[in-house]
């Protein structure tokens, strides 16, 4: 029987769901090639799931067995666009899927938000999860008054971490050298603005709760912006956000080194300051046929810097078909043209949460199985990438890395791991680059 080759482009909870459904679905034989552009699998289980949150990361086990299944491999540092293009792809395998999910930030689209200080909340997270793309010096946090637009998880996740301590996070895989500068920081007030009202916000209790319980800052809301008219028409999980919220408005500080005001009902307008962030204009907000309105009623909080947290976006791949509207891969079902499919955020658009991935890269399966032919595609990629000097990073190669990192948390006495920063660090660790010498002057 001949044997169905897939390429998956994304090696995130998308692209393994992916992967895990083929090797269960296909009534023949498969093999799945997962191409990531970085040295490390997991895509945001690695990179965007706050450290803190270890019961959340534990499903990197779950994704770790995929690719560890027979027909499925790992190849990483390979990248759509420069490494390889969509027509050798198309060339090596018999159907290819994209998963590459929502990568960057959306904007505000306001005066000043291009103003140094005023940055992507993507960017801070990519920057404590060790991301390679973002440098440990990325954050300095020398600001001393925060302000962070947006009441999503995301969000929540980021005045946490900017809240913690360092020690509180000294078990948790962090970079060392971002723990330094978080031991470092400067901050000592944080603001949340959310443009709609308590009964709106889209973080969850659980994570709700977690920011009443920070031992470092004390937290607070304004009685009138957590007014909720008829609180029993609302769902449990939103009444049980806004009795939580409306309880903070009735806590006395207790003198926290830091201070977390969430804030409702104000909508950012511009981003002041010269030649950096030195506050951010709001105006009133309320609803008017269930659109967010302004009532001409502004306020000034001063700040050293402001964080957008407004949701992610997918980003066009070379090659591949993009609505700019809805920022997806347009498709039916999974299917986006002959041989060409598409699963999770690229699909869809950044909804749901990562379980929600498995039954999207179901439903995609699904149609390529149904239209796929195996044994179309005769080239193969190994004798591609050979040709071109490109040498990926197998499941090997990633399995030394994390054995580097588990070292050096026992070396640093801290917690089971500690992220390795930059892909030299990571490539050294595998043995694709050579260790440095020790100077002998230092």
């Amino acid at each position: 029987m001949v044997t169905l080759r897939v390429a998956i482009v994304g090696s995130g909870p998308a692209g393994i769901y992916t992967a895990e459904a083929l090797t269960k679905q296909a009534q023949g034989p498969v093999e799945v090639d997962v191409l990531e552009r970085l040295p490390t699998p997991y895509g945001l289980v690695r990179y965007g799931v706050a450290p803190d949150h270890t019961s959340i990361k534990s499903i990197a086990g779950y994704l770790r067995r995929v690719l560890e299944s027979p027909g499925v491999r790992f190849l990483g540092g390979i990248e759509l666009g420069s490494d390889v293009s969509v027509d050798d792809l198309l060339s090596c395998y018999d159907a290819v899927v994209y998963c590459t999910g929502a990568m960057v930030d959306r904007h505000l689209g306001i005066p000043g938000e291009d103003l140094p200080g005023s940055v992507a909340a993507t960017d801070f997270v990519n920057w404590y999860c060790g991301h390679p793309d973002v440098p440990a010096d990325a954050f300095t946090l020398d600001a001393e008054e925060v302000v962070v637009i947006g009441v999503g998880n995301v969000a929540v996740d980021v005045v946490r971490i900017l809240a913690k301590t360092a020690d509180e996070l000294r078990e948790t895989d962090v970079p060392e050298e971002v723990l330094e500068r978080l031991a470092a920081s400067r901050v000592r007030r944080i603001h949340m603005i959310g443009r709609r009202g308590a009964e709106h916000a889209k973080f969850t209790l659980k994570e709700l709760r977690e920011l009443g319980e920070l031992l470092n800052a004390d937290i607070l809301t304004f009685p009138d912006e957590v007014k909720v008219e008829d609180l029993a028409a609302l769902s449990r999980q939103i009444r049980g956000n806004v009795d939580v919220l409306q309880s903070w408005s009735e806590r006395v500080p207790a003198d926290r080194p830091r201070r977390l005001e969430v804030r409702f009902w104000l909508r950012p307008v511009e981003i002041l300051g010269v030649s950096h962030v030195e506050g951010i204009r709001l105006e009133r907000t309320r609803l008017e046929d269930g659109r967010v309105v302004g009532t001409g009623e502004f306020e000034t909080i001063p700040a050293d810097m402001v964080m957008r947290s407004v949701g992610y976006q997918s980003v066009a791949l070379a090659g591949v078909p993009f609505d700019p509207a809805s920022m997806t891969v347009p498709n039916v079902a999974g299917k986006v043209s002959d041989r060409q499919f598409v699963a999770g955020w690229l699909k869809r658009g950044p909804t749901g949460v990562i379980g929600t991935n498995k039954s999207d890269a179901a439903e995609t399966v699904r149609t390529l199985l149904a239209e796929a032919t195996p044994g179309v595609a005769k080239a193969r990629l190994d004798d591609l990438l050979d040709a071109r000097g490109v040498t990926p990073v197998t499941y090997q190669d990633w399995l030394a890395i994390e054995a580097a990192e588990t070292e050096l948390a026992t070396r640093l006495k801290r917690g089971e791991r500690v992220k390795l920063v930059g892909r030299p660090a990571m490539l050294t660790a595998c043995g694709r680059l050579p260790h440095p010498t020790p100077d002998p002057q230092a």
